[in-house]
């Protein structure tokens, strides 16, 4: 057996010797020291040998052992230093480069104005609900004066996922919401994105976002509600506002108008955006409808209350000259970088 150690020695040191990367070593490593390596066989062995010969055998054995792991240490750091080194002189970085600079991104302009918006309604002492995008037919409709087949409901036509759940047409369907778990005095606003089947062309799209504001309390009138919002647009666009205010129908609003502001875009002198008027309508506004207070469970006879809903995209259209809606949804880096 003493000279199948030394034999197993001297071929262990040759195979070393060959080894020239560390997938070498690992091979050589599995050979000799694994589970079904010489070393094991040597130590069944040992079962042969004489009970007097055995524990100089066994040492041998161990001696063996350890001295190719201590070679297998010692090489496999040597090859692993030589690797690195190989692999920096292949990889080696030139420090004087310019660096690859990291685009930052910014949020969207409809994110940017909606945020300035809300920004400028809470200084104004509103607070922020938020409805859903999925609702029913009584939410969206008929708790604001729309009755079932009503004529009034093909101006917002709509995106319907069962006979009475659809994608709502309007925030408006905050409305109920607020009046059956508060009481008066209300002032809120309800941000967020309406859907509408719609033609798409440069000022309208099939989906939007829109802000409602409404505010709800004992002896409120049309003089609050035009003060309201010439103090809005004076804020948001940082100068007086020219405003035109026409009588117009909405079922939840009674008397109702259109908003209209004159076009920034070409002063007033007719484009595109303005259907060569000069005019751009940005909301809808009125005295809330009585019936609409007594859906949400408020005494008509006692309150009064006006309400107003803009469209975001317009206003942005008109804040930074922007002729097409479209450009807002179709993620052209080329337009979207200009904020």
């Amino acid at each position: 057996m003493q000279d199948s150690i030394e034999g197993l020695r001297q071929e262990f040191r040759q195979y070393v010797s060959q080894s020239t990367t560390t997938d070498d070593l690992e091979a050589l490593k599995i050979k000799y020291l694994g589970k079904k390596g010489p070393i094991q066989q040597l130590m069944q062995l040992l079962r042969t040998v004489s009970a007097e010969e055995r524990p100089l055998m066994g040492k041998e054995i161990n001696d063996l052992k350890v001295y190719m792991e201590d070679t297998c240490s010692t090489l496999l750091k040597e090859l692993t230093d030589k690797e690195e080194s190989e692999q920096l002189q292949r990889e080696s970085l030139d420090i004087t480069l310019p660096g690859r600079q990291k685009a930052i991104g910014n949020k969207h302009p409809l994110t940017q104005a909606m945020d300035q918006i809300i920004d400028i309604l809470i200084g104004m002492g509103f607070s922020v609900q938020y409805g859903p995008d999925i609702d029913t037919d009584y939410y969206n409709f008929e708790v604001l004066n729309f009755p079932p087949d009503h004529p009034a409901r093909d101006m917002q036509d709509t995106f319907y996922i069962s006979p009475h759940v659809l994608l709502r047409t309007h925030t408006s369907n905050i409305q109920a919401r607020v009046m059956e778990v508060n009481k008066p005095p209300i002032r809120i606003i309800a941000p967020g994105k309406v859907y509408r089947n719609e033609t798409i062309t440069a000022r309208s799209h099939v989906f939007f976002h829109q802000i409602e504001a409404v505010y709800i309390d004992k002896n409120v009138s049309f003089s609050d509600l035009f003060a309201t919002l010439d103090e809005f647009l004076m804020k948001l666009f940082k100068k007086e506002i020219a405003t035109r205010y026409r009588p117009s129908y909405f079922p939840f609003v009674e008397p109702g108008v259109e908003v209209d502001i004159s076009c920034f875009v070409c002063g007033g002198k007719g484009c595109s955006l303005c259907k060569y008027t000069g005019w751009v309508e940005i909301a809808g506004a009125g005295m809330i409808h009585p019936e609409v207070l007594k859906n949400g469970g408020i005494d008509p006879e006692i309150y009064s209350g006006y309400a107003w809903g803009m469209g975001l995209e317009r206003l942005v259209m008109m804040l930074r000259g922007i002729q097409d809606i479209r450009l807002f949804t179709e993620n052209d880096l080329r337009f979207l970088k200009q904020f």
